[in-house]
């Protein structure tokens, strides 16, 4: 897992961060950017006009801005931002029927980037892990993801990948395909458990990941069922609400008798 830097710079941490909201999750209104970013809107409005200015960014007549011809040059996934509003209010009442910390993931090639985080209230949970990007293989919602392909999908993702072993990874998405969910026990950050699950959408399987993640100090084999339960319930609802779409949040036309 990539660290913060000791001595980052957090305006080219936000800077970065809004460039890959901009090209991941689409259009994009100042006082959104302000938000997702947890800064002031004249702070938000300068690091537009700076992503503007180098080609990252432009704005549209309707005054929201939009990736630039920097970023539409690179490889990026479908807009997921409708899909983080349908998955935030059932992510809340996950939290509220567990008690623990819910995250909604991506797959990005051979990472999976979180786009939405609702922390528990507990004093010690595992914290906001929104706009992180971790290796897929290690994240509890990426064993479940790359579970849905085959394995000559596997091998090709990480034919030059000499960190990992490959044989280990079938094995490891072999019982994930078997089982349903996946596990992430320490493998990212040391004391901190989760369990993924993924989600699937009306045309895309597997469009994304949700999880479950606690201290591993709370963390239980006897409660496994439970929270697998809960996750599963989740998923479902998703689900359902993504199939009154084209399942990215777009309402689908119902068809003529």
């Amino acid at each position: 897992m990539k660290n913060k830097p000791t001595y980052s710079i957090d305006s080219v941490d936000h800077a970065l961060r809004l460039a890959g909201l901009l090209q991941q999750e689409g259009p994009l209104r100042v006082a959104d950017a302000a938000e997702r970013l947890g800064v002031a809107r004249s702070t938000a409005h300068r690091l537009l006009a700076m992503l503007v200015y180098r080609d990252f960014a432009e704005q549209n007549a309707d005054r929201r801005y939009v990736a630039g011809s920097v970023l539409r040059h690179l490889p990026g996934v479908e807009p997921i931002a409708q899909l983080r509003s349908i998955a935030l209010p059932h992510l809340q009442r996950l939290v509220d029927q567990t008690g623990e910390t819910a995250n909604l993931m991506v797959l990005l090639g051979k990472y999976v980037r979180f786009v939405a985080t609702i922390e528990c209230s507990h004093i010690l949970r595992v914290g906001d892990r929104e706009g992180r990007m971790v290796p897929a293989y290690l994240a509890s919602g990426g064993p479940a993801l790359l579970a849905r392909r085959s394995d000559a999908e596997i091998d090709a993702l990480y034919a030059d990948d000499r960190e990992i072993d490959l044989a280990a990874l079938r094995r490891t998405l072999r019982q994930t395909r078997k089982q349903g969910f996946s596990i992430n026990d320490q493998a990212t950050e040391a004391g901190m458990t989760a369990i993924g699950h993924a989600i699937n959408g009306p045309s895309r399987p597997a469009i994304a990941a949700l999880s479950l993640a606690m201290p591993t100090v709370r963390y239980a084999r006897p409660r496994l069922p439970e929270w697998v339960a809960a996750l599963r319930g989740t998923v479902r609802k998703i689900e359902q609400d993504l199939d009154t779409t084209d399942g990215w949040g777009h309402p689908t036309t119902p068809t003529q008798a």
